[in-house]
Formats: C-alpha cells, structure tokens, sequence
C-alpha cells in the first residue's frame, strides 16, 4: 500500500514537470492568453470593481477568440506599430487632468472628457475620491488608433491611498478621440465592435503584452508582500459597493417621497378646484375686442381694456364667454378672461369707475386690428408676444425703425404689426 502511494507521487511529479516544461518551451502561446484575461480586468480592483463581471465576460470572448485564429492557422491583420512613451503632450494632459479629476471627485471635469459615465459610475467615482490622495505617477503609452488623429492609451499610474503608504500600480485602456474642434477626449467603453476588436489584437502584440506582464507582476507581488494592502483593498471594495447600494436607496426613497408629495398637492388643487364658487365676475387680461356673437366673424362692438370687469353670463365651450355689457349681451374670447370671484371683489374694492376710466383713455382703431398708419421708433426697445414686460422677446427695434400701426392702448403698450404677426412695444419707445 505504501509502496503503490509512493508510485503515485512519482508520477504526479513527473506530469508537473512534464507541464511545466510545456509551457516554458510554448510561452509565446500561453502568455498571450493569460494576458487576455488579465489586462481586461482593471489592475485597481478598487477603481473598477463595478466593471467585474463585464471584463470577465470580454475576456473570455477574447480568450475564444484567439483559440479560433489559432486553431485556423490565421494571424491577425493589425499592422504593427511601436508603443510609444508618453509622445503626445495634448493626449498626456487630458489623461493626467481626467486621473486628478478621478481623486478629487470632480465629475464635471471627468463627464466633460469621458463620454461614458452612467449614474452609477458618477457615485462610485464620488465615493472612491473620498479614499484617494494622489495619483503621483501616470505615463501613458500609445498606439495608433483606427483614423487619423485617434489612439489607444494604455495608461500606467500609482494611486496613493490616503490609508495606505504603498503605492498601487495599475494598468488601464482608453480610445483617445479628437473633436471638431481638435480637442481630444476619452471614448471609454462607447466605441463600436470594431474598434473594440482591434484593441483587442493589438493588445496581444508583444511589446504591449511585456508591459501588462511588468504590472501585472508588480501588483500580484505587492499584495503578496503586504497583507496589510490586501486587507485595505479588499475592505475598500467591499465598501464602495455598499456606499453606492446606499446612495442609490436614498435617491429612490427621495424620488418615490418627492412623487407623492407631487400627487398629494395635485390631489389638494384639484379638491380646491372643486370647491371654489362659481365666478360671476371676469377680467380682461389683454386688450381684447367685444363682439356681438361667439365668432371671429362677428361685429365688433367695442374694446375691452387689462383690468376691464364684466358680469359672467355663461362660458361657452367653443372658447367664447357670454357677458353683460351696457345693458346687454357680447362675447369676449375666453382666453384673454380670468375669473373674478365675490370674495376677492371685496378684498380688493373693485370699482366700477377705473373700468369706465379705461374705456375712456382707450384709443380708436379700425375695424378686425388692420394696419391703421404706422408709428417711428425713438429709441431701442424689445418687441414683445404680449403686452407685458414679462412676455416672450421676438426681437429689437432701434431708433428711426419704422413699424406697421395696429393700435395704441390705454395701458402703455402700442399693438404694432413686426414680422407677419402682431407684436406689442411700450409706447413711451414710439410716436
């Protein structure tokens, strides 16, 4: 029995060797697949935790990928360009500027130069400056891109940690792009399949390969040395996550309490709504005709002016307000009335005389607001959509400007035609 166990090891020792030789004698081959699934996977666990499952998916992609070229006898086709150190001083700036934004947390900076920032993201790079200091090192190597003026950057950098004394190593990839304008800017993970394809072959090249091996090989060897880093980066991780679960909690209770506060206020104008009296009363809010009957067509019997109160007789549902008017009936477009109920006619003392005084001040005009002369601007003022200060700008006229005369109202705005459609001024700017 124990002579039968020892045989066993023996011939367990001997396949190990037999293995190991293997894999000297092929490193060319087994290196490039190791590499696929390590340099996918961010070498700052902390930085990218939240890429985890997506890298490890790409990088099995990748590792099926190579097998199938293998397996046909094909090569790639990516021509092969020497990896540059640190070549391009714009593409250093912004990736020096994006990794500093990245430890102070700030996220307008970053979204400006990355395009792929999804909410998530946005917490975790927020909650994760919180524990960095610096990143005293980064360099960036680069390769040619597909198109002029694009590149992809593998960039080193050493992240300190305000917890830790070390200095993490890491390794990550970007598709440098340039804007209409010449600025380039980071395309982190938008770019299309093929684009993705061909970082991923010239990944495999072998200068680019000895440098994730050199990082990769320095960070497995600085957590082994330290279990103190170990302890701190996996606490980190774990941590991250749990802030950004939190964080996103929040947003959604915030979200779901805002929504009901909205409904109950909807649910409380639409009870008061129910429970306001009847108006008996309406004001004009423009300067507005009066006509004999419900339609555009009908005479014109006179001008109601802004402030102008009537008796409601009936509110059409066709847009028209029925009213009484010197002891008799009119319309008036509904649009230009609001309600004007008993307790606020109280409250206000609303007299019938302003009404009358601004019947009187009101200026004639022709008939359906046609262009009666025109009027000569004396000094720069702003065409409004209506008559008020607050309404919507259509433009400036300036001194010497002629315009086409509608109407000059008692409420010191003058009703002009400007550009095919009628417009008011203030008439202090006009003669």
């Amino acid at each position: 029995m124990k002579h039968s166990k020892q045989n066993k090891m023996h011939m367990l020792k001997e396949k190990f060797m037999t293995a190991r030789e293997w894999v000297m004698d092929h490193n060319k081959i087994v290196m490039p697949l190791v590499l696929v699934a390590c340099v996918l996977i961010t070498i700052v666990v902390a930085v990218n935790a939240n890429h985890k499952e997506v890298l490890e998916d790409e990088a099995k992609q990748a590792a099926m990928a190579l097998d199938s070229e293998n397996a046909s006898g094909e090569g790639t086709d990516t021509q092969i360009f020497p990896l540059e150190e640190n070549a391009y001083p714009e593409i250093n700036n912004i990736i020096r500027t994006y990794y500093d934004a990245q430890a102070s947390g700030d996220i307008a900076v970053i979204s400006s130069l990355n395009t792929y920032l999804d909410e998530i993201e946005t917490i975790r790079v927020q909650e994760l400056s919180k524990y960095i200091d610096s990143y005293p090192t980064v360099n960036v190597y680069t390769k040619p891109g597909l198109t002029e003026n694009t590149y992809v950057a593998y960039v080193y950098s050493e992240v300190k940690f305000t917890d830790a004394e070390q200095l993490l190593p890491g390794m990550q990839t970007y598709y440098i792009g340039q804007d209409e304008n010449g600025d380039y800017f980071i395309n982190d993970g938008t770019y299309d399949d093929v684009i993705w394809k061909y970082i991923k072959e010239i990944t495999l090249q072998d200068d680019v390969v000895d440098l994730n091996n050199k990082v990769v090989v320095a960070y497995n060897e600085l957590l082994a040395d330290s279990e103190e880093l170990s302890e701190f980066i996996a606490y980190l991780k774990e941590k991250i996550n749990e802030d950004v679960g939190e964080i996103l909690a929040e947003a959604e209770q915030a979200e779901a309490e805002s929504n009901e506060i909205e409904m109950a206020s909807a649910q409380e104008e639409e009870n008061q709504a129910e429970n306001q009296p009847a108006a008996t009363t309406v004001r004009a809010t423009d300067v507005v005709n009066i006509r004999s009957s419900d339609s555009e067509e009908a005479d014109k019997i006179d001008k109601a002016q802004i402030g102008q109160e009537f008796p409601l007789l009936e509110e059409k549902g066709n847009g028209w307000s029925k009213v009484a008017y010197n002891g008799g009936e009119a319309y008036i477009k509904s649009d230009y009335l609001e309600p004007v109920f008993e307790e606020a006619l109280a409250a206000e003392g609303v007299e019938n005389e302003a009404a009358q005084e601004n019947e009187d001040n009101s200026v004639e005009v022709s008939a359906n607001d046609t262009v009666s002369g025109t009027v000569t601007v004396i000094e720069s003022v702003r065409v409004r959509k209506s008559a008020s200060t607050d309404s919507e700008a259509l433009g400036t006229v300036y001194a010497g400007d002629e315009l086409e005369l509608i109407m000059k109202q008692a409420d010191g705005w003058t009703k002009i035609k400007y550009k095919g459609q009628t417009a008011f001024v203030k008439s202090d700017y006009v003669e």
